[in-house]
């Protein structure tokens, strides 16, 4: 039998607010507005139950390789259908897990989130994409399924808007923040464990409120604070780390070459696919620093992770016109970006293909003709 989890076990006292007067089946009588994303909070949420109106058993889906924001928003949206629209719900992932505080907000936390091997999808009537969309290709829902509810604070691709419930491309720093907005529409008190993970979700995601941040976000941020639990906090920004942490790490700066603005570094295979990420971020504490771009491989794919200081610069969209070429999956916003591309071929052609995306990224950044220098011999400005 697979393995799930529910949260009927932390359900709320109350009866559930399903909006009455919806279609059975959950199908809207009319087509979703083109921007559900600018509704009042108290809309959206209607629109959201009537959606839900009807099914029985839903499962939320995260993108793969998960990161924090994208597993809170994905817990508080399934608490939020089983206390609200009075259905089991459960979180499902793809990929791994592998950053050292991303396992620890899980297991600190006890979210209740299943890998997609140990899920029968047939089990489902139901399915969300929180942190994702359909057609961007990082997550595992399967092509032959609808998703009938997607919750992303990234641009909109078109796609999404064939779902029933699109709320995507508002004005969020954090898809934590979006669903902080539908538990306060709904009345909601989160458990102490789900508001730590929203809290932290939009804490990572915004980098403490200093990176893309809206009113929105630091409102919900206030909100969070007094009913999170800092104890577990600490717990999940401060974990113990292994020793191929500090390998990765020395392989990312021992590689890294600076051109200019711009740092770049292949970290070559790497343990866990959000590492890539991780090492563009902070590359970008380095001094002059506009532009990082790390790259490694995993398990036959290629992950790219961008990162833009340069305001004229939009990671996301610079990123999907690179890899619109070579197919593959990408997606970001105005200052942070991933991509991944499957890998085929001998070393020399895998080697190859690095070098020409590489270079399509130093023409981007106005750096080609720099001439590179070691990170580990760089002079400070």
């Amino acid at each position: 039998m697979p393995v799930t989890h529910s949260f009927n076990s932390r359900r709320g006292n109350g009866a559930p607010g399903v909006v009455p007067g919806g279609p059975p089946g959950g199908e809207l009588s009319e087509p979703p507005p083109p921007r559900l994303a600018t509704l009042p909070a108290r809309d959206k949420l209607e629109r959201l139950l009537r959606v839900a109106k009807g099914h029985k058993k839903a499962l939320i889906l995260t993108h793969d390789n998960p990161d924090p924001d994208s597993m809170a928003a994905a817990v508080a949206l399934a608490q939020l259908l089983e206390r609200r629209a009075n259905m089991e719900a459960h979180v499902g992932y793809g990929g791994i897990i592998g950053r050292a505080e991303n396992i620890a907000f899980v297991k600190v936390l006890r979210l209740p989130i299943s890998h997609v091997s140990q899920i029968d999808f047939d089990d489902y009537d139901l399915f969300g994409l929180v942190d994702t969309q359909p057609k961007v290709g990082n997550h595992s829902l399967p092509a032959k399924l609808e998703a009938h509810i997607v919750v992303d604070h990234h641009p909109l691709r078109e796609e999404s808007l064939q779902s029933p419930f699109a709320d995507v491309g508002g004005d969020f720093g954090a898809t934590s923040t979006m669903l902080v907005e539908y538990l306060r529409a709904a009345r909601l008190e989160p458990s102490e464990e789900v508001a730590t993970a929203l809290f932290y979700g939009l804490k990572a995601d915004t980098r403490d409120l200093g990176r893309e941040t809206t009113q929105t976000d630091v409102d919900s941020y206030l909100w969070l604070f007094p009913r999170m639990d800092k104890s577990m906090l600490a717990q999940i920004e401060h974990p113990e780390l292994p020793a191929r942490y500090f390998q990765l790490y020395h392989t990312a700066f021992e590689r890294a070459k600076v051109y200019g603005t711009a740092i770049i570094t292949d970290l070559e295979e790497v343990y866990s696919p959000d590492m890539v990420a991780e090492v563009a971020e902070r590359l970008m504490f380095l001094e002059g620093t506009k532009w990082s771009l790390a790259f490694g491989t995993y398990r036959n794919q290629l992950y790219m992770s961008l990162r833009v200081k340069d305001r004229r610069m939009n990671a996301g969209r610079l990123i999907r016109e690179i890899f619109e070429d070579y197919g593959g999956s990408s997606g970001g916003h105005g200052s942070m970006a991933g991509a991944r591309l499957p890998l085929s071929g001998k070393a020399a052609q895998r080697k190859a293909l690095k070098r020409e995306l590489v270079n399509r990224f130093k023409e981007a950044f106005g750096v080609a003709g720099e001439r590179p220098v070691s990170l580990l011999c760089a002079q400070d400005t």
